[in-house]
Formats: C-alpha cells, structure tokens, sequence
C-alpha cells in the first residue's frame, strides 16, 4: 500500500511538472530589441509599392504622403517627422518633388532616388526634352514624374532592394526573390505599352497639366497640356482657345484632367468642343478610394494604358 501511494506522488509530481513546461511554452515571450521591425519610410506612392512588394511583413512600412494628399503641395506633421527620424531607411523621390527635405536633419540611411534615375529636362518652347543622370537636376524645368518611365521603376527596384539587404542581410534571399518577381511585371507591363500604343489613329493627348512626358517619350505619342509642369498654374485664355480648336479639328473625342487637380478648366475645353473627360493618374500619389481598392502600381499602369490606348485611338 505504501508503495502504491509512493507511485500516485511521483505521478502527481510528474504530471504537476509537466502542466509548468507546457504553460511556460505557451506564454508569449518578451519582445527583444531583434524583434523589433525596422521602419522604412517612402515618400511617394510609386516608391512604396515597390517597397510594399519586396518587403512581405518583414519591416514596418510609412508612406510619408498620405493617401488622398496632392504630392507638390504636402508638408509633413511634426508627428510624421519623428516618426522619420526613427526611420533605419528613408527613401524620398527628389527632383524637387519635396520642398519640405530641404535643411532637414535625417538620422538614418537615406536615399534620394531622383539621383539613380534617368531625368528628363523640359525646354520652355515646344515641350521638348531631353535625358539625363539627376545628378545635376536640381534646376526648374525638370520633369520629376520620372516613375512613369517604366525603366527607372526598374532602376528604382534594385537601389530599393540592394539598401534593404544592407539593414537585413538575413532576409537577401527574400528579397532578391521579390523584386525579380516585380522586375518581371514591369517588363511585361512595358511591353504590353509598346504593343497597344504601337498603331492608332491620333498621336496626342489632352491633359490638364504635363505629367506624362516620360510616357509620351518612351510610346511615340504627344501630349499637350493646359500648363506646364505646376499642377497650381492657372492657363491662360489663349491656351484654353487653342488647346479647343485642337480637340476639334484632330476630332479628339476625349481629353484628361488628374484627381488632385481642378477639373474647372479642363471642363470648360470639353464642354466647348462637345467630347468626354476622364481621369488620367500620374502616381505622384493615390487616392483614399484607390487605397481603399488596393490598387497597385501595375493597376493603375494598366488603366492609363486602357484610357490612353482608347483616346489614341489605337488598333
């Protein structure tokens, strides 16, 4: 008998054991300082979804420019700020697109990506261009849309991945697997450009203010603008009167104005010459809705080429 009551206490003291093991297992552990996510900050909604794509869930991503906000007229909260400052990556779009960068005091690794990029100068006559490294591209008259140019998406991908491979070495592969993956869609989607806007009937666009010169540049189409480069400039009556008698002796049957943008102008053309307006996206910036949607760059890519194609009036 003595001994079976020996046999019940060790079991109870096994199983007493063994009942700690397994709450001890199952209690979350502490956070550690290598838990903790790096924070990689964009300033502009191309660069974070190139980022977006790369990373999975493995850093924290803050896209400085909130969904909705016009790209040329942001300021960053003081809130915003601090959380930049503790940023261990900050990637901004440069050419000018960010007043609010200058004199700022950044505590991390940062990269201005106007800098990796092909730009492209506008003259003030004619629209005209021409390419060069951002290196020395810090003067008006250069056109800072240069995301629409599908190669220096491509360019802005490996610089995106090389930086983030130098705070995570462990995570190289993860990321060279994602951004050959978004290399692949970008080269598609250049090729499915060339392939629509290869033959049409018109070679111009209508648009309120020129942001798709690298577009216009790299498929052979033209695009006329109500104002230059400043998405603020207020057109003048001379303008509005030739870009009308343009929509209606080329029959243009649709012509474009931006979600950021008054559309008061553009309105005014359309109604005159009697043909359609629809919404151009220059991905300077997204938004809510489209946030809302999820929309990708590779999306929205494919509903400018559907509206330009339709325009153009290709194939």
């Amino acid at each position: 008998m003595k001994d079976f009551r020996n046999i019940i206490f060790v079991l109870i003291i096994l199983l007493f054991a063994l009942q700690m093991l397994v709450t001890k297992q199952d209690a979350p552990k502490a956070s550690t300082a290598s838990e903790i996510k790096p924070i990689i900050s964009l300033s502009t909604f191309s660069l974070y979804d190139i980022a977006k794509h790369l990373v999975g869930d493995s850093v924290e991503l803050v896209m400085i420019l909130p969904f909705g906000v016009d790209a040329h007229s942001f300021e960053p909260t003081p809130k915003l700020m601090a959380k930049i400052q503790k940023s261990a990556l900050v990637v901004y779009s440069g050419a000018g697109l960010e007043p609010w960068i200058d004199g700022f005091d950044f505590k991390s690794d940062v990269i201005n990506m106007s800098k990796h990029v092909k730009l492209k100068e506008l003259e003030s006559k004619g629209h005209k261009h021409h390419e060069h490294h951002g290196e020395s591209c810090s003067h008006s008259g250069v056109d800072p849309h240069y995301w629409l140019d599908i190669q220096n998406m491509v360019k802005s991908t490996n610089i995106i991945k090389d930086a983030l491979i130098k705070i995570s070495p462990n995570l190289k592969e993860l990321y060279e697997n994602n951004a050959q993956k978004y290399i692949t869609m970008l080269k598609l989607l250049d090729s499915e450009y060339k392939n629509e806007l290869d033959e049409c009937k018109l070679d111009t666009i209508i648009v309120n203010h020129n942001a798709f010169s690298y577009l216009s540049h790299n498929y052979g189409f033209h695009v006329e603008a109500l104002s230059g480069l400043s998405p603020e400039a207020q057109p003048s009556a001379k303008q509005m009167i030739k870009l009308t008698q343009h929509v209606k002796e080329h029959n243009i049957k649709t012509i474009f104005f931006e979600s950021f943008v008054s559309d008061k102008a553009i309105k005014s053309i359309a109604s005159e010459a009697k043909v359609n307006v629809d919404v151009l996206q220059p991905l300077g910036n997204i938004t809510a809705d489209e946030a809302k949607k999820k929309l990708t760059y590779e999306d929205i890519m494919r509903k400018n080429l559907e509206k330009i194609s339709k325009a153009l009036e290709c194939k």
